[in-house]
């Protein structure tokens, strides 16, 4: 499978954060070196990084930067500074359930600490990436042997390595599914308005040699009708203990479309995704982004002037649309409270 996973968009160097600024793809790879608390949660804001899990790691690094800080200016009190860098971080991105995961297991570890906090919490950050990666590996070996072998599969946002640790969460299953043999083709989405889609995921499948089409959004019924696809595989950012699943905007729409086909719909994501304090998908917070990302396109006016537009983020699936969860700890068929609950407990 590795030569279908090249990517990095998350790294550790040295004494500081990098990352791939991915509002600059697919036409330049370009790296952006941050050294504090504050230039990440900006950058989180600001999408330089997105994705549930990388977001989560990115803010685990975060936090070493942040109590190296801390600890450095106010060494008997360095614990009370670092929460309210931690607080500013969770701010930075509220549906995403994998920040809050990292930050509370970081936030655990600090209390423990006795003396220099750097090194063990920079120790955690890097187990906490390693394990996303091997998961999403795992992830991909239990997704893809849900697949028939067929001709293609379906695809919203963006998944892969660019939104993980590496390999991806749905994208590993398709990666995982491709080099198997089991798929031929990928369908893609553009995802608007921050074409995820078009930027992201496509350029991945280009870089790892992976065949593709990119489709409008409201193209995906037509292809599903014209039985191009045997499945839906998306991700997700955060999963409510009922199964319920928020993910990037327009995913509820395939999931309503691929019922109506005889289209299987699968989500995948790891167990930090999944939220038991949040009983349902109603509960789940869906951030709004600004209205100039559906206004404009790259700063150029695409709708009338005067006009309003309204931009959810992210959109709620109910759990009866999933046909299988994939999650690192197992496969969950027709997801319902009892059985994530076993799950989790598992």
């Amino acid at each position: 499978m590795s030569q279908h996973d090249s990517i990095r968009a998350v790294e550790w160097k040295d004494n500081h954060l990098v990352l791939l600024d991915q509002r600059k793809l697919p036409h330049n790879e370009q790296f952006i070196a941050l050294y504090s608390a504050d230039d990440t949660a900006e950058a989180i804001r600001n999408m330089v990084v997105r994705g549930a899990p990388a977001i989560g790691i990115a803010a685990a690094y975060a936090v070493v930067m942040a109590a190296r800080k801390s600890y450095k200016q106010y060494p008997q009190d360095w614990r009370q500074r670092l929460l309210a860098e931690i607080e500013m971080l969770k701010n930075s991105r509220p549906t995403a359930v994998n920040l809050m995961w990292a930050l509370n297991r970081m936030c655990e570890a600090a209390d423990d600490i006795q003396g220099d906090p750097e090194y063990p919490l920079l120790e955690l950050a890097k187990k906490i990436h390693q394990d996303d990666i091997d998961a999403n590996y795992r992830m991909g070996e239990l997704g893809s042997a849900l697949i028939a072998p067929s001709h293609g599969v379906l695809t919203h946002c963006n998944t892969g390595s660019l939104a993980t640790g590496g390999y991806g969460t749905a994208l590993g299953v398709i990666r995982s599914a491709y080099s198997k043999g089991i798929i031929e083709h990928v369908y893609a989405d553009e995802t608007r308005p921050w074409w995820q889609g078009s930027r992201l995921t496509a350029w991945e499948l280009v870089k790892d040699k992976i065949p593709a089409h990119l489709l409008c959004d409201s193209a995906a019924a037509h292809l599903m009708k014209l039985g191009k696809v045997s499945w839906v595989i998306v991700g997700s950012d955060r999963i409510a203990a009922n199964g319920d699943v928020a993910n990037k905007i327009g995913t509820y729409s395939l999931a309503v479309n691929a019922r109506y086909h005889g289209v299987k719909f699968m989500v995948v994501a790891p167990t930090s995704t999944i939220d038991l304090a949040t009983l349902c998908g109603n509960d789940i917070p869906i951030e709004e982004r600004p209205q100039d990302e559906v206004l404009n396109v790259s700063n150029q006016r695409i709708a009338a002037y005067h006009t309003q537009a309204w931009n959810p983020a992210f959109d709620v699936t109910p759990a009866s649309l999933v046909d299988a969860l994939v999650t690192e700890k197992g496969v969950i068929e027709n997801p319902t409270a009892e059985k994530i609950a076993a799950l989790m407990a598992s």
